[in-house]
């Protein structure tokens, strides 16, 4: 996979992702369970290839 995804897109999933998993950890109410849908941003981000970029055929990374 070719990385889609510049440095600031890759930071606001990351951040994106690691709040919505503390939300998961550290919430009390009924539905912090939806957190764990953070994996997913972390994940992208991680990687710098994002499926809604490609879709969109968008490309935020200037050196790729």
């Amino acid at each position: 996979m070719k990385k889609n995804m510049g440095a600031v897109q890759r930071a606001i999933w990351v951040v994106a992702g690691l709040a919505l998993i503390a939300w998961a950890l550290l919430g009390k109410g009924d539905y912090s369970w939806i957190g764990w849908i953070g994996i997913v941003p972390l994940a992208t981000g991680a990687v710098g290839w994002c499926a809604i970029n490609a879709i969109l055929g968008i490309n935020t990374c200037k050196n790729c």
